[in-house]
């Protein structure tokens, strides 16, 4: 679906909330755009189905430089893992993808990248919105709510050509309780964010990214050398919780989550005594950490 662009007349609801005023196009680009630096483009949108997908198809058809920035006020047929929808009224969140071209990291390092970006978008939101938040493994964005545990963002990474990875990220940021699309999600304002002025609150997680980025290629990809695993792990809610992890194949296996290892991968312990690493596949907590 082609983005129609922030200024789009056709949209007469843009101005119908106060609560949630535009982004500032302008300004974003004034702040993260700099010379050396990785963002190289900032683009807004009023409404489009997908980022990732967006995006996505101009990196495939090399129209987009590493560090091209999509934002989008709206998403229409937004995607989280295995497909899934995310639909959050207008303006009402973060919806966003980036590209990234690591060609100096092997491959087989690519899959922190979700892992890192979720540190990002966790750094970011606590330095600028004073929110606690947690991660779940694999990409998950978790706040807490009348001391229960929601979802409030997710983050979604797809190849884009042989060199290139887009990822995309939504977070709930205004959303209202009388809004939220499932009983267990949740945002950043009902978890007590001291701020909600989206345009801070996406400077604050791309400069956040851009430094882990910088340390992860920095290293080679060693998420071990740069610090990037045990910051995951130390901010992973998932650790030290009973969980069943649903795989390909409708396979599950149930076990502790005891460890994120150098590949990225949910390691298991399972009550026959194995460690099973899980690199791909559906988390569910079956008890508090």
């Amino acid at each position: 679906m082609t983005p129609h662009d922030a200024s789009d007349a056709n949209n007469g609801s843009r101005w119908s909330d106060l609560e949630r005023p535009p982004l500032n196009a302008t300004a974003l680009r004034r702040g993260l755009l700099r010379e050396g630096g990785l963002w190289t483009g900032v683009e807004v949108v009023q409404r489009t189905g997908s980022t990732n997908g967006d995006l996505v198809a101009l990196a495939t058809e090399g129209k987009a430089a590493e560090g091209t920035v999509l934002v989008a006020e709206e998403q229409t047929a937004g995607r989280g893992r295995l497909d899934r929808q995310w639909t959050a009224p207008a303006r009402s969140g973060l919806f966003f993808s980036v590209l990234l071209r690591p060609a100096d990291v092997p491959v087989a390092h690519w899959g922190w990248l979700p892992l890192l970006t979720g540190v990002a978008v966790a750094t970011g939101l606590s330095r600028a919105a004073g929110v606690d938040t947690a991660l779940k493994w694999p990409n998950d964005l978790l706040v807490t709510v009348g001391g229960e545990e929601r979802k409030a963002g997710g983050i979604l990474a797809e190849r884009a050509g042989d060199d290139g990875v887009v990822i995309g990220v939504g977070v709930n940021v205004t959303l209202r309780a009388d809004e939220l699309p499932v009983p267990h999600a949740g945002s950043i304002a009902l978890a007590g964010a001291v701020s909600t002025d989206r345009d801070p609150l996406l400077r604050g997680v791309l400069r956040a990214l851009e430094q882990w980025y910088g340390k992860w290629r920095a290293a080679g990809g060693d998420a071990a050398a740069c610090g990037l695993q045990e910051t995951y792990a130390a901010g992973c809610a998932t650790l030290g919780r009973l969980v069943r992890a649903e795989l390909p194949g409708e396979r599950s296996v149930v076990g502790e989550a005891v460890a994120v290892d150098g590949d990225g991968r949910l390691v298991l312990a399972t009550e026959e005594g194995m460690r099973e690493p899980v690199g791909a596949g559906d988390i569910v907590h079956l008890r508090p950490a």
